[in-house]
This record gives structure tokens, sequence and C-alpha cells, in this order.
């Protein structure tokens, strides 16, 4: 789609739909639940394979409980990110809470002055997490992501992502930007569930399957022994979630390579399997294979 038919039709379309009363807006997402279910079918194979992959010893029918789950979760969360357009702060914070705990511990490191780095999967609504965290608390929230193809697309993601105050760093200036910023207050969300190119990956057994993970969080967090908090966002009932955040470890560099990723991956497989519908299973998660050259390392 060219720049000015995006501008002329995509974007007013957006905020359009942003701008719905939560009954109707939700009304809607039904509707293109039908559609993209039940119409065109998207990545219904590759949702259903991971499906079956994940979770060997579920029948056929609690598959397609799950499938079907799944896509309503997925056409609300779609919605909700544009939502964001025109959504008020005192909305925001109603639709997307902490839990109290995860407000102790985050205070706890603002009033230390400890900067922090969250370690979340693609849970819940991530998106409106990262708004609640710029809100409501003391460290600047960074957010590292991946630049959409399209530069128009790209544009307003970038602005709904940081409408609230959340900074964005791309994923290739990760390294350098984060360490640019050790005399400052931040936190630093790395969605660490993304698929890395194999040969350089960290691999191990996860949801059944060998499985890549980027090693960038556990570098970063190594490098400058940032308290690392395992973040989750769990719905609560439709379009509304909580942030629920506890530390995995508090010094980084006592522990050994790999030690880092191998928690954080066992706390996110764990509430995978209590919460299955709500993880992004449309993602081609499994599209590598383990080179024969990399040793996978047992659960612990």
């Amino acid at each position: 789609m060219s720049a000015v038919l995006f501008n002329l039709f995509a974007v007013p379309f957006f905020y359009l739909l942003s701008l719905l009363p939560f009954p109707v807006f939700y009304l809607f997402s039904d509707f293109v639940y039908v559609v993209l279910y039940y119409c065109i079918g998207y990545r219904k194979s590759v949702v259903r394979q991971n499906l079956r992959n994940s979770f060997p010893e579920r029948t056929e029918k609690e598959i397609d409980v799950i499938c079907k789950a799944y896509y309503r979760y997925l056409c609300d969360l779609f919605l909700e990110v544009f939502k964001t357009l025109t959504i008020s702060k005192k909305e925001a914070l109603e639709r997307c809470t902490f839990s109290p705990e995860t407000m102790e511990i985050i205070t706890k490191y603002a009033n230390e002055g400890q900067s922090v780095i969250l370690s979340m999967g693609h849970m819940g609504n991530w998106e409106w997490g990262g708004n609640t965290f710029s809100t409501i608390c003391k460290h600047q929230l960074y957010t590292i992501y991946h630049p959409i193809g399209s530069k128009q697309f790209d544009k307003l993601m970038y602005k709904i992502r940081t409408k609230f105050g959340t900074r964005l760093i791309s994923m290739k200036n990760t390294y350098n930007e984060v360490l640019s910023r050790e005399d400052e207050l931040t936190a630093t969300a790395f969605i660490a569930d993304q698929t890395p190119r194999p040969n350089n990956a960290y691999w191990t057994t996860f949801l059944n399957q060998d499985t890549p993970f980027f090693k960038g969080f556990e570098t970063i967090s190594r490098q400058l022994n940032y308290p690392v908090l395992y973040s989750k966002i769990i719905r609560l009932k439709r379009g509304y979630y909580e942030v629920q955040a506890e530390v995995l470890c508090g010094s980084p560099r006592d522990t050994a390579p790999g030690e880092l990723t191998e928690m954080f991956i066992r706390k996110l497989e764990k509430d995978i399997i209590a919460h299955p519908e709500t993880w992004l299973w449309s993602h081609r998660r499994w599209k590598h294979k383990r080179p024969a050259e990399q040793e996978i390392l047992p659960v612990a």
C-alpha cells in the first residue's frame, strides 16, 4: 500500500475504530473473528500444528477449543492495539493494572535508583502493559522492537507504542543503546520468545520441541548486572489485564552462561501451559531446525 493510500484510508479507519465504545468495539472483534477463523483461515494450519506439537497429550477436541479461543484473543489483541490511539490515560489504567506485589518490586528498585531488565513473552496484551508501566512507574521504559517492513505502518505503530512515554530501541542497536543509558533509571523490556537465527541461538527443549532463543537479554543483564524481572500479563477477562512480575535473578553476574535464559524459558512455559489461548501461536516459532553442532540442553 502506498504512503498516500495508507494515510488516506488506513489511518482514518484505525482512528475511527479506536473511537468505538468498548461494547461495540468488541462486537466488531467478534465479526473479525468469524471472518479470520472461518472464512480466511489465517495461518490456521500453523496454529493447529504448533498446538499439537506443544500439547501431544491433548485430544483433537481440546486442541480445537484452544485454537478457537486463541483466535478470539488474537482479534481482540490486534484491535486493542489500535484502541491506544484515542484511549485516555484514566481508561488505560483501568484496563491494564499492576498487581500489588509487582508495584512493590518496581517501587523498591526505583527508590534504590536501580535500573532493571524485564523479560517477558508474547502473552496477554504486552502493548497495554507497556502503556501502564510508562504511566505509573518512575523507571523510563525502553522496549526492544523489530521495525515493521511497511514504513507507514511502522510509523503508526511507533506512535501507538510511545503515546504514554515508552521509548523504543531497534533490535539491531540493542547492545550499544542499552549500555549508553547506564546513568539513567531505566527498565528495558525484552520480549524474549521471538525466533533468532539458529546458529547463534540458545537451544533447549520448550513445549516438547527443540527451540532456539535469543541470548540478548542475558548478555546485557550479565554485562550490567541489572536485576532481571520475569513479567507476565494475565487477561483477567475480556478487555482487562493485569501485569504480574517477580524477581528472576537479583545478580545476573553470578549466573552461568545460559542459566538466566533457561530460568526465563521455564517460567514462560509454565504460564503458556496454564493460559495457552493467550500466547502467540500463529507465529512460525519452530521454523528452524537445530544445527547438528548445537548442543541441546536438558530441561532443568
